[in-house]
């Protein structure tokens, strides 16, 4: 497969189809990705406003209008990675 998954949170427009007609109609959001069917990525998506989700596959999404998928492969900062705790900052009671 040469598409690459989109990740959970990531916001996507859909096609444009006979009940698709406006753009701010057509975007939503991934809220859990599902089992391949036939080899094409499922997604579970929740438009903003709904309180149901819609079962969706690749091909459904309109790539050209939709951001590009985000790589969760690295840091999210290009700045230094590391812990977000710092042990001297707490402060215990005595």
């Amino acid at each position: 497969m040469s598409r690459k998954p989109y990740a959970i949170g990531d916001r996507v427009v859909l096609k444009a189809g006979l009940s698709r007609s406006q753009a701010g109609e057509r975007t939503c959001r991934i809220v859990s990705l599902l089992p391949a069917d036939h080899g094409e990525v499922q997604y579970r998506v929740q438009r903003e406003g709904e309180t149901f989700e819609r079962r969706i596959v690749h091909s459904d999404i309109d790539t050209a209008e939709s951001a590009a998928p985000v790589s969760r492969d690295g840091p999210a900062s290009p700045g230094k990675a590391g812990s977000w705790l710092k042990p001297s900052s707490i402060r215990v009671g005595r």
